[in-house]
Formats: structure tokens, C-alpha cells, sequence
């Protein structure tokens, strides 16, 4: 099992964007060829700080052009570097699907898809913001291997993880500072799943800031004398139905939450593995066909039902069929 974060790593909150250009300005350190190419949006993403750690020739500011920036990004995969692209999760994935599909994904070049503000804890910003259909986007497309860290720690491994991956991966990241899940410096694996707290009497599989939330409802549950497992699956493309089914033949029933649309995300890729090879109620925690709204990210969790308390519901549900 992989080390969790103590309590006072959890006390302290950071977001998984954060870890970005962080990360990038540790690899350029170590001597791996990446860059960073970004849509004018550098200092929100955090690429910025490979450039002030002494690498200004390996950022790229494309501006407000998010599909020159992944043709830029192609281009010097070509050329033998590991490119990164940032910008928002809404105009780094939307924007610029075209590109990622046909440039990208299609020639799997060493591009990595790693925007920010991604789901709706980007807050304020409203619904045009609120990426809530990028892990179905991405995960459609043949090449493209998709990881959605649930905290800093496992944002950093994720980074780490798709430079030392060849071909297109898509790191989502988003805005909001969120409670520590992993001890720091923890290492992920691409095609892993990870069981965070086992259980018998339900399965929880989530995937981002739904850890945190599953892992609080879990622990609500546990003061009714209701046994919850709670598996992370950080890599939800390719997902690790080894870990999934075997946690659901012992539980019998599982729920599924993300900070995501219910159509085409981590729900669909469970779904779709119990369907193949173990039939068992289901339930699903996320936006449900809906654009996001302004407000503040914990209140926006508690009004499109995607808080602890949603959770603790569904496994009622569960149990209850």
C-alpha cells in the first residue's frame, strides 16, 4: 500500500496545479529535455516557475492561441523534447481537441496534455469555465493515457509519471487548494488503482477532489456501522480493473463519484467493466448533464451534490438493491 499523508500534511492544503511547473523545473533539473508551452496563461498554471528556476529558454507563450500551443507542443516532440501543455482545462482540452486528436494523439508524439482549472473548482470563474466533460474527451481518444491526481503529491507523481511515458497522457489539475491524501514524494503508477481504506460492505471507486470526499464519507458511514472501501483510481485510462472487480466481488456493489460528468468519465469506464465481466448495482456521483455555476468551490459541492453527504446517499442507495 502506498504511504498516506500524516495529519499535518493534510492541514496543509495545496493545489494540484501547484505542482506543475514545480515539477517541470525539478525533471529540467535532472536533465530530461521537457518544456512547457502555454497559452498566456503561465502564471495561473504555475509554468512560469520553470522558467524562474533557471529555464527561460524552455517556456513557450503561444498566447491565446491554445491550438497553435499543442501544435507547437508536436512539434517539439519531433524534435526530441517532452512537451507539456498548459492553459485551462476548457480551452486546453476543447479548444484544442482538433489538434490533440489529429497532430497528437494520431502520431503518438511525446505530448503531454497537463491543463489546470479543471471541474468546477475552478469557482468564480462560472460554468464557461468549469471544465466538467475533459476526462471524457480525452479518454476517447486512441494514445491517450489519462491520470486524474487527487492531491499536490499525487499531481507531482503524475507529472513525473508522464515524462517517463512515451506517447500523449492528459493530467488533469485544477484550481482550488484541497487537503493532502498521499505523504509527499509518493510515487503512482500508469494502469493503477489504489485501495485507500478497505472494507466489506461497499465499494467506492473516485478519482480527484472526490478522494478527499469519499474518504470523508467513508469515515461518516463507519459511525452508522457501514464498512466502506475506498479505491483511487488515478489512472482512469488505462484503469485497473484487477483492483476494481476485486474490491466489488467482495463488497457486491459499488459507487462511483467525480468531479465530472456522469456520460463518458471514470463512471462510464467502471460501468463499463462491470458490465463486461462482473454485473453489480451501481451508482454514480456527478454532474449530471448540467454546466457549472458561479461560487465558491465547497459550496458548489454541496449544490451539484457532489460532497461527502452525496456520497454517504449513494451507498445508501446501493445497499438498499
Amino acid at each position: 500500500m502506498v504511504q498516506l499523508a500524516n495529519e499535518t500534511e493534510r492541514a496543509a492544503k495545496r493545489a494540484t496545479r501547484a505542482a506543475f511547473g514545480a515539477t517541470l523545473a525539478e525533471l529540467a533539473g535532472e536533465g530530461l529535455p521537457v518544456v512547457a508551452v502555454d497559452a498566456d496563461l503561465s502564471g495561473s498554471t504555475t509554468t512560469k516557475k520553470l522558467a524562474d528556476a533557471g529555464y527561460p529558454e524552455r517556456l513557450f507563450n503561444c498566447g491565446i492561441a491554445e491550438q497553435n500551443m499543442v501544435d507547437v507542443a508536436a512539434g517539439l516532440a519531433i524534435t526530441g523534447h517532452v512537451a507539456y501543455t498548459g492553459s485551462f482545462a476548457v480551452f486546453g482540452t476543447g479548444r484544442a481537441y482538433d489538434q490533440i486528436r489529429n497532430t497528437v494523439c494520431y502520431s503518438n508524439l511525446d505530448v503531454k496534455i497537463a491543463p489546470t482549472h479543471a471541474g468546477i473548482s475552478v469557482g468564480p470563474d462560472g460554468g464557461s469555465h468549469q471544465m466538467l466533460e475533459d476526462i471524457s474527451l480525452m479518454r476517447g481518444l486512441p494514445n491517450m493515457r489519462v491520470l486524474v491526481p487527487a492531491d499536490y503529491a499525487a499531481a507531482r507523481a503524475a507529472l513525473r509519471l508522464a515524462a517517463a511515458t512515451p506517447g500523449p497522457v492528459y493530467v488533469r489539475m485544477g484550481r482550488a487548494s484541497v487537503p493532502a491524501v498521499y505523504a509527499d514524494g509518493v510515487e503512482l503508477e500508469l494502469g493503477r488503482a489504489y485501495v485507500l481504506r478497505e472494507g466489506a460492505d461497499a465499494t467506492v471507486v473516485a478519482c480527484g477532489v472526490e478522494v478527499e470526499q469519499s474518504l470523508k464519507a467513508a469515515e461518516a458511514l463507519a459511525a452508522e456501522g457501514v464498512d466502506v472501501e475506498v479505491i483511487d483510481a488515478f489512472s482512469v485510462k488505462p484503469l485497473d480493473e484487477e483492483t476494481v472487480l476485486a474490491s466489488v466481488r467482495k463488497t457486491g456493489r459499488v459507487v462511483v463519484a467525480e468531479e465530472h460528468s456522469v456520460h463518458g468519465g471514470l463512471g462510464s469506464a467502471v460501468a463499463e467493466v462491470l458490465a463486461r465481466r462482473l454485473p453489480a448495482p451501481a451508482e454514480f456521483v456527478g454532474m449530471r448533464d448540467a454546466f457549472g455555476k458561479s461560487g465558491e468551490f465547497e459550496e458548489l459541492l454541496d449544490y451539484f451534490g457532489l460532497g461527502s453527504g452525496a456520497i454517504v446517499e449513494a451507498v445508501k442507495r446501493v445497499m438498499g438493491r
